[in-house]
């Protein structure tokens, strides 16, 4: 592995935008679901051949599993696996020997505390009638993705066109969540004055994002000596527009097209 994927020399074209390096890969979508198949397939043979039907089964089936006696060897020979392939729920001394092996609720994502929600209700003039809106907001870490939602309800009634550049400016205050922006729609804007947490813009296709140090910080603060947003920012970007006044974390804007 060369692990290289965030310097843009990927030598297999994959994650670059060198024209040159891009011209060593031969992928094509075809062979990602050909390959997908052929992982289904085999693994219906296996469960097949457990004497199961579907993953969720073999779950916390310990029991199942046996050490390859071919792989034994002078430094492997006296190894004593039984320990770890003993069912966790047989083992004495349990707090809850009831306690589930698999996922057997929904999680609760809580989205009804999105700040999206309040978004979504305050742009409903554009969303509505593509009347600019300006919306004026604190936000804090725990706004996780926000545009997101917002960015949704525009691609369900306008596609991929989305809406007219700044139809839609959101101005922010604070520190954000992580994923701010993420799959930002064309016709929104989004301004912050603070800071960004990773992921910003992640998937960005269409929207703008700007992000400054607050006023607060003061005469002495030098912007371009301090981080202003975290690492993988633009990480899979397609289009639109992104302005970060500072530095930048590690992985930035890898794999965007």
């Amino acid at each position: 592995m060369m692990r290289k994927c965030h310097l843009n020399v990927c030598p297999v074209g994959i994650a670059t935008q060198d024209p040159e390096l891009r011209k060593k890969f031969r992928g094509m979508p075809e062979h990602v679901i050909n390959f997908f198949w052929m992982l289904g397939e085999e693994v219906r043979e296996i469960l097949a051949a457990l004497g199961a039907r579907k993953v969720a089964d073999i779950v916390g089936r310990a029991d199942l599993l046996v050490f390859d006696e071919e792989l034994r060897n002078s430094k492997t020979k006296n190894l004593d696996l039984t320990p770890i392939l003993t069912n966790a729920l047989s083992l004495p001394g349990l707090i809850n020997p009831k306690a589930e092996t698999k996922n057997t609720m929904k999680q609760d994502h809580m989205l009804h505390l999105s700040l999206d929600n309040v978004l979504i209700e305050k742009s409903k003039p554009a969303l509505e009638a593509k009347k600019p809106v300006v919306i004026e907001s604190e936000i804090k870490n725990i706004n996780r993705s926000c545009g997101t939602m917002l960015s949704h309800e525009i691609s369900k009634k306008y596609g991929e066109e989305g809406l007219p550049d700044n139809t839609i400016t959101l101005k922010l205050h604070g520190s954000t969540g992580q994923s701010f922006g993420a799959f930002v729609t064309k016709g929104v804007t989004m301004l912050v004055e603070g800071d960004a947490n990773d992921g910003t813009g992640k998937g960005l296709c269409g929207g703008k994002i700007v992000v400054v140090p607050s006023k607060k910080m003061g005469q002495g603060f030098v912007a371009e000596k301090n981080i202003i947003t975290g690492n993988v920012a633009l990480y899979g970007a397609t289009a639109g527009r992104a302005f970060f006044r500072g530095v930048a974390g590690e992985r930035f804007a890898v794999r965007n097209s």
